[in-house]
């Protein structure tokens, strides 16, 4: 069986054909450009592959993923430029009838990694997933199923208690300043410092701001959803980021609830290779093939 994966992100398009055990046979990388041209060649990747028996699809957002909504499967509100009500899912169904999934980027990584556990033997009842990089977003899986009906969790877009160090700065959320995005993604390096953040040595202190503000995220969203584990990705986070987080992290939570070991619970992906997404997308879309096989319930 093939199955289709796209992981649409706001630099680049990584589109993938595996099979029913998500096993990655051939992929595609390119940069994310006008709709247009990039949903282009998205089409003409998968039409070399004529037996795909379904599609799943983690997309930059936000993302309108309600059913009953005119505007499903389209990527709404982005400040991206040009991607403002792009209709995704219609373009890609009109070239190839078969069921869709349709979910977020973060959404597709947290269903990989939830995934990635489950085939090494341990079956996880919930895991939060944070992706730190040119923005922050995170998704959610309790039970094998993703959290969000009216619409995909915004846990980027929260606000913190600043840091002391860093009370003048305004944060670049165009939305809303200094939520976490605003205030811990990648180009706040910039914004404060002038220089992107691969490039600051991780002795600077800004790093420690960061990772106070990520540590922020992580017990919200422990105290909100009780997880099993919390996963962070993204090009910001690295083991050493990671370790001044659960330092922050530690004394926020002050032992109000037991989380075990926090190198154990505070963790980088599972899947190499930023694989997260695609391998999520794929079980997916595995996914939907099923339920769209499953035989109607008639009434009696």
């Amino acid at each position: 069986m093939l199955l289709g994966s796209v992981e649409a992100g706001g630099t680049k398009f990584v589109c993938a054909v595996g099979n029913e055990d998500f096993k990655v046979q051939e992929s595609v990388t390119f940069p994310t450009t006008t709709p247009e041209e990039t949903l282009r060649k998205t089409l003409a990747f998968f039409k070399k592959f004529a037996d795909l028996k379904a599609i799943g699809v983690s997309s930059f957002g936000p993302i309108e993923i309600r059913k009953s909504s005119p505007k499903y499967g389209y990527i709404t509100n982005t400040p991206k430029p040009g991607w403002k009500d792009t209709d995704f899912v219609n373009k890609l169904q009109a070239s190839f009838p078969v069921p869709i999934a349709w979910t977020t980027d973060v959404n597709g990584s947290a269903y990989g990694e939830y995934i990635a556990y489950k085939k090494a033997g341990l079956q996880l009842s919930s895991l939060a997933y944070y992706t730190v990089g040119t923005g922050i977003g995170a998704g959610i899986v309790t039970d094998g199923k993703l959290v969000g009906s009216e619409g995909h969790p915004e846990l980027g877009h929260v606000y913190l208690k600043r840091h002391s160090a860093d009370l003048n700065f305004k944060g670049i959320c165009p939305y809303h300043g200094d939520c976490l995005e605003g205030l811990a993604s990648g180009p706040t390096f910039k914004a404060r410092l002038g220089i992107a953040g691969q490039d600051v040595p991780l002795t600077d202190p800004t790093w420690d701001i960061i990772a106070y503000y990520v540590a922020q995220g992580v017990m919200q969203a422990t105290l909100a959803l009780r997880p099993s584990k919390i996963v962070i990705g993204g090009g910001v986070s690295s083991e050493a980021f990671l370790k001044k987080v659960r330092l922050h992290f530690k004394k926020l939570l002050n032992d109000y609830v037991a989380v075990g070991d926090l190198e154990q619970y505070i963790v980088t992906p599972k899947v190499p290779h930023n694989g997260s997404a695609i391998m999520g997308s794929l079980a997916l879309a595995l996914a939907e093939y099923q339920k769209s096989a499953q035989p109607k319930a008639t009434n009696a």
